[in-house]
């Protein structure tokens, strides 16, 4: 999809081209956010551990993906507010929900900006630029999620919640997320460099 004009009308408000990108944007940020459900709903691995049960899964990879795609606000919120429904739905993970959306968040927040605003991935043609930057964003994302999920958690159990069990959760929660991580690093990167031809041609590829 071709960048919207720059322009501006009186009053500040969007041209029609840009009006349509940004539902365009909302649109697929929706697709995204059900996407991460339904991964994370019903494709995970539950494990029960000593602490509580954990997840392995790769809602990590669509979040990413959405941020590549769409950029960060709408991206990292697509993949944000669909694994916090999906904590939302199951009574396991529903004290989390808060930490969930915040930590998905900012990790689509983070790749999205390193993709587009350093690296310039949606308007870039060299396509060793393109999956050299891809794959720091994505690194950069999962390495935030890596440290923060499970840091994150751990404080909110102990502070929050008052779990004594966090302190047994937390060395687990660390080794799944990470896995969780590092697989879905692969995989966003993967889908991300084999989906921008078939995107541009359809004309729904956003340059950001």
């Amino acid at each position: 999809m071709n960048k919207s004009a720059e322009t501006v009308l009186p009053g500040g408000k969007q041209t029609e081209r840009q009006q349509d990108q940004t539902l365009r944007k909302i649109v697929f940020a929706g697709i995204f956010a059900a996407l991460t459900y339904v991964v994370f709903t019903f494709l995970s691995i539950r494990v029960p551990t000593p602490g509580g049960q954990v997840s392995i899964h790769l809602g990590n990879a669509f979040c990413a993906l959405g941020a590549l795609l769409l950029g960060s606000m709408y991206g990292g919120l697509g993949g944000a507010i669909g694994l916090t429904i999906a904590d939302l739905i199951d009574p396991v993970y529903i004290v989390e929900a808060p930490i969930t959306f915040l930590i998905k968040l900012t990790m689509g927040i983070i790749v999205g900006m390193i993709a587009h605003k350093v690296g310039h991935i949606s308007t870039e043609t060299d396509h060793a630029k393109v999956l050299k930057w891809t794959i720091i964003a994505t690194v950069a994302g999962m390495l935030f999620n890596a440290i923060g999920d499970p840091g994150l958690r751990y404080f909110y159990k102990i502070l929050i919640l008052g779990k004594p069990a966090a302190e047994v959760t937390f060395a687990i929660n660390f080794g799944v997320t990470l896995l969780n991580s590092v697989v879905s690093a692969f995989v966003s990167v993967i889908l991300y460099m084999a989906l921008r031809v078939p995107l541009k041609k359809a004309g729904l590829f956003f340059r950001l």
